[in-house]
This record gives structure tokens, sequence and C-alpha cells, in this order.
């Protein structure tokens, strides 16, 4: 499967509260990079240009799945196993216990591996699966409830009125459980718990492939029902915000909603979510991209592109990419040099006296500068172009996406951008 992008959330399952508690400016969690040094998957062994080739083939595996999602209307599972490249640390349960999850803005059932869950029927995760008779507020779903049939896939059996869920992937890994509640609680990045009580997640009894230690499951924060953000709607005003530090950063990205998820800050540009199927995930209409007086116009721009934080590169369809690669070019004015590996399409010597130009993303409504950083990075002596063509999908990754403050208004159906040093966030 992937393992693009993790966002490394405090999340803590309790049963101890009977309605959400907040702050009344809303809450903010901590995001870590999966393979930022303060991660449980981090490999000291690697490069950073390895790391860089890694995310971009894992990015490359997204781009296939979403696309899957698209071509079979969600008949496979909305959720990526591994997709994400952000974690999050979560607790279920009276007395809570503590779990590692992937956040995902690219698929939305929350679900946790769960006892009865022995090998091979579950993967090793570093600590025992959550045991959902030591919770005093842990439920089953019935069968015939509105939550369990907006799972793509689900069933129920003669003898109980349990919802049994089915997710399966691409590459044969899949998840199958009973859907359930339990009381939600964050811990605030200030130390300060937020609960969301009767939370709905798949209690997974059967989590076989690609899944592997520490993470426990997958938080979905896409646009579906059973999101998580979906679910605290309400709670939040309809409105998350995260901000992604540099991979050069020491410090945790975050993720914030509610009243602090409003971009506050002047320079702030917004552009309207385009409704699709499947909901899950979240479409922008990319009109063109310039370069100083010359642009790259995009073939048809209504909801032609998603914007994930879990995708590392910028994915654009291929005659709309030849486009921009064709300016880039004539702004560099020097001449690209091949990627050894095959990851990246332009690239040019890291030692070649360059200067990367300013490039403006033209979404409807919306024009968003991306500084160099946004765009470039060296990889093994080569500084290559983030941006990649797809036969398929576009996709607005994370890379191009730092240091912006991103809130998504749900009720508006808009998403803003507004510059800023996340490290300072």
């Amino acid at each position: 499967m992937h393992n693009p992008l993790f966002l490394v959330l405090t999340v803590i399952f309790s049963s101890l509260v009977v309605q959400p508690v907040m702050g009344a400016k809303g809450f903010s969690v901590e995001l870590i990079h999966r393979d930022s040094p303060i991660s449980p998957f981090y490999n000291a062994s690697l490069t950073s240009s390895q790391i860089l080739r890694k995310n971009a083939l894992h990015s490359l595996d997204r781009l296939r799945h979403f696309q899957s999602m698209i071509d079979q209307s969600a008949i496979q599972s909305a959720v990526t196993p591994n997709g994400g490249i952000y974690l999050m640390k979560l607790s279920f349960g009276t007395p809570p216990v503590d779990y590692m999850a992937v956040a995902d803005t690219g698929s939305d059932l929350i679900w946790i591996q769960c006892v009865p869950c022995l090998q091979p029927q579950c993967y090793p995760q570093g600590s025992p699966p959550f045991d959902p008779q030591a919770s005093s507020t842990y439920k089953k779903i019935p069968c015939d409830s509105d939550s369990c049939q907006a799972l793509p896939r689900y069933q129920c059996s003669n003898d109980v009125n349990d919802c049994q869920y089915s997710y399966s992937y691409g590459d044969k890994s899949f998840t199958k459980g009973i859907l359930s509640t339990d009381t939600l609680t964050f811990d605030d990045s200030n130390g300060q718990k937020t609960a969301f009580p009767t939370s709905i997640f798949g209690c997974g009894h059967n989590n076989q492939g690609k899944f592997r230690s520490p993470s426990s499951g997958l938080v979905g924060l896409g646009g579906g029902p059973l999101s998580l953000v979906s679910q605290i709607s309400t709670q939040i005003d309809n409105r998350f915000s995260y901000c992604l530090v540099p991979r050069s950063a020491s410090s945790s990205s975050k993720l914030l909603f509610g009243q602090e998820a409003i971009i506050s800050r002047p320079g702030a540009v917004s552009t309207p979510l385009v409704t699709k199927t499947p909901q899950t995930f979240y479409y922008l209409s990319l009109e063109g991209v310039s370069i100083g007086d010359k642009t790259a116009q995009a073939g048809s721009s209504q909801g032609n592109i998603i914007i994930d934080s879990g995708t590392t590169l910028t994915y654009l369809e291929s005659s709309f990419y030849s486009s921009l690669e064709t300016i880039v070019k004539d702004a560099i004015g020097v001449d690209p040099v091949k990627d050894p590996s095959g990851t990246f399409s332009l690239c040019y010597g890291a030692k070649t006296n360059i200067n990367v130009p300013e490039m403006v993303f033209h979404f409807s409504g919306a024009d968003l500068r991306l500084q160099p950083e946004n765009t470039f990075r060296n990889n093994d002596g080569l500084l290559c172009m983030l941006i990649v063509p797809s036969d398929s999908l576009s996709i607005f990754g994370n890379y191009a996406q730092m240091n912006f403050q991103v809130e998504y208004d749900l009720r508006k159906r808009t998403v803003s951008f507004a510059p800023t040093v996340c490290t300072k966030q």
C-alpha cells in the first residue's frame, strides 16, 4: 500500500466526559511528519534524498489509489492504509489506553485494532490491541443505523444486529470488524483536553496486509460522513486548518479546529470547494500556473485537482504539466539533467547557478504564490521540481502547502491559504 504522509496528533478516547468540552476558541493538536526525528517511524540511516524518493513513490501509490476510488465510485475502501505521512497518538476507553494511528485527509473511517485480534488475523503493533470490554462507554452500532449504511460495504448476520464493516485495498490489504462508538478526547497542544462522546469508529478484528507497527489504525479527516471532521463538525464550527512546517524544521506542525482554525493574518486568499464523487476528497479548481508573464493553462478547471496533506508531490495532468515544464525551463534558462532514479521529471545540477522562479497557482478566485521551497528540492546532487505529470488525477501535495496556514471552512465550502512561518504557529 502506501505510506504517504503522517500527522501525529494527540488524541484520547475517554468515557468520563458526557458532553463535548473545549475552549471557547477551539483547540489544536501537534502534527509530526512520519520521517521527522521525533517520529516513531524515523530511520536515521536514510539520507534526505532517500526519504524524498521514498515519499515520492508513496505519492504515486496514493495517486493510483485515489484514481481507483473514483473509477469504482468508492466500491473499494475509502481508507488508505498507512496513507497520509502523518500520525496521531490516541487512546480509547475508560481507563484510556494510548495508541498510534495514521491521520489522513484522503480517507474517512476511524478504525483501530481490537481484541479478539490474534496473528495472523492482526498485525503486530507494539502494544496490545484495544479491548472494548474494558471500556464502560463502548457500544456496538446496530446494522440498521444510518451510520452503518453510510459505509461503502457492510453486512449483518442473522443472529446479531452488529454492523460488520469490511474495507479492502488494491494490494489485498484489508480491515474487518464492528462499527462502534466511544468517547474521543484530544490533548490540546496547550495542555487542555477536549472530549467528544459517542464518536464512531471501526473496531477491527481482522486487519491484514501492509499495515505496520507502531500504527494501530487510521483516523480519517476526509469529507465523508464518518470522518472525524464530519462527526464533530457542529462542535468545531465546521472548520479546521493545518500549518505544515518545512522538512528541515525540528518543531512539529499543527492541526487546528474551530475558532483556532480561522486565519486571522493578512494576505489570505480563498477558493471554493467543489462537490464531487467520492465526497471523501477535497476538490479545488486550478485554472493555471504562471511564472512572470507566462501562464500554463489547465484544460478544464472545475474541480480538477484534489488538495491532500498526505501526498508529498504535486501532480498535474500530463498536457497541463508539459505546458508548465516549458515555461519553467524558459524561466531558468539552463539545460536540465536527467534524474537517474527516474523519480522526477525535471532536474538541474545542484551546483548549477540557477534561480528557482516563483510560481503562482491560479485557483478559482485565489492566486497562490509558491516559494522555491514549495516547488524544488535537492536530490542526490540534483535540484528537482516537486511537480510531476499524471495520466489521471491532479493532486496539490504537501510540499506545495508548507508554510501556509490552510483553512477548510466546510460550511462556506471554501479553502483559504495564508503565508505563514509555521514553526512560529
